[in-house]
C-alpha cells in the first residue's frame, strides 16, 4: 500500500463530502470540486475522515490509492482555504493590471498581452509588478501561473522576466573577449 493513503484526510466542519456513482465532489465556502473515483481504491468516510486503500494488491491500485488520496486531500483544502500563486515581473517598462477575469500585461512586446482567467481562478494585482492568481482548484491556479510565467520566463543574463516569488534565477557570466 502507498505511504501516502496510510494517511486519512481530515475533514472540516465547513466541507461536505458527497460520493456518486463514479465520483466524488467536495463542496466548501469556496466552491464545488469533483473528481472520478478509481475503481481499485475503496474511499470511506467514518467520523469525518476520508480513508484510502487499494481493493488489490496490484502495483497500479497501490499507486492510485495514493494519488486518490494526494487529489481528495488537495481538493478539501481548496475548498476550505484555497491556494495562491504569487508572480513578480522583473524589468524596466514590464506591469500588470487587473480587470475582471482579465490580466493585462506589458511585458516589452509590441503589442499587449490579454490574458482570459478561466473559471474559479481570480487574479489581484496589489502592485504592478506582483500578480496573485487564487482559486480552489490546485491544478488549475497552477496551469494558469505557468501560462502567464511562460509568455517571458526569466532569462538568464539580466533577470528580466515573469517568475516566481520564491524562485531564484541564477545568473550567467556574458561572453568575454
Amino acid at each position: 500500500m502507498s505511504r501516502v493513503a496510510k494517511n486519512p484526510v481530515a475533514i472540516p466542519k465547513a466541507v461536505e463530502v458527497k460520493f456518486g456513482a463514479a465520483e466524488v465532489s467536495v463542496k466548501g465556502a469556496l466552491g464545488t470540486l469533483s473528481t472520478p473515483l478509481c475503481e481499485e481504491v475503496d474511499v470511506k468516510l467514518d467520523n469525518n475522515q476520508l480513508t484510502f486503500a487499494a481493493k488489490n494488491d496490484s502495483k497500479f491500485a497501490r499507486a492510485m490509492s495514493g494519488t486518490l488520496r494526494a487529489l481528495l486531500n488537495n481538493m478539501v483544502t481548496g475548498v476550505s482555504k484555497g491556494f495562491e500563486k504569487k508572480l513578480q515581473l522583473v524589468g524596466v517598462g514590464y506591469r500588470a493590471q487587473a480587470q475582471g477575469d482579465t490580466l493585462n500585461l506589458s511585458l516589452g512586446f509590441s503589442h499587449p498581452v490579454a490574458h482570459k482567467m478561466p473559471e474559479g481562478v481570480k487574479v489581484e494585482t496589489p502592485t504592478q509588478t506582483e500578480v496573485l492568481i487564487k482559486g480552489a482548484n490546485k491544478q488549475l491556479v497552477g496551469q494558469v501561473a505557468a501560462e502567464i510565467r511562460a509568455y517571458r520566463a526569466p532569462e538568464p543574463y539580466k533577470g528580466k522576466g515573469v517568475r516566481y516569488a520564491d524562485e531564484v534565477v541564477v545568473l550567467k557570466e556574458t561572453k568575454k573577449k
